[in-house]
């Protein structure tokens, strides 16, 4: 969020005052004038939507079996990568939804959690 705002800041540039003197943009200004939305909570949104895009898929296409795939030698040694379908999981779990897989069948349902995320303060 802080370099989402520093870029901003960057490409509107400062705001002159009426005495003459510049100053930068609070938030509420960077805000009014991306009409408050959020791109990272828009990203996390459509990495749920593409998720229960996937979920729903037949087992037998490729972008199925990639995603279900796991690879059969070990990982390297330290910390391990950061996978897309961790970073999806942990934003699963700070927007308590504990039954996700269920979820994804009923459309409608999953369509409201998706709009949800884009409004979610902790994401």
């Amino acid at each position: 969020m802080i370099f989402e705002r520093k870029i901003l800041r960057k490409i509107f540039g400062p705001t002159k005052e009426i005495n003459g003197l510049w100053r930068i943009k609070t938030n509420e200004e960077l805000d009014e004038l991306m009409k408050r939305k959020n791109i990272i909570r828009f990203i996390k949104s459509q990495k749920l939507k593409w998720l229960g895009h996937v979920e729903r898929m037949p087992k037998e296409r490729e972008v199925t079996r990639i995603y279900k795939w796991k690879p059969l030698a070990s990982r390297t040694k330290g910390r391990p990568k950061n996978r897309w379908e961790d970073d999806v999981r942990m934003d699963l779990q700070k927007m308590k939804i504990k039954d996700w897989k269920r979820s994804v069948s009923d459309r409608d349902l999953w369509r409201t959690i998706v709009e949800r995320t884009k409004t979610r303060k902790e994401l």
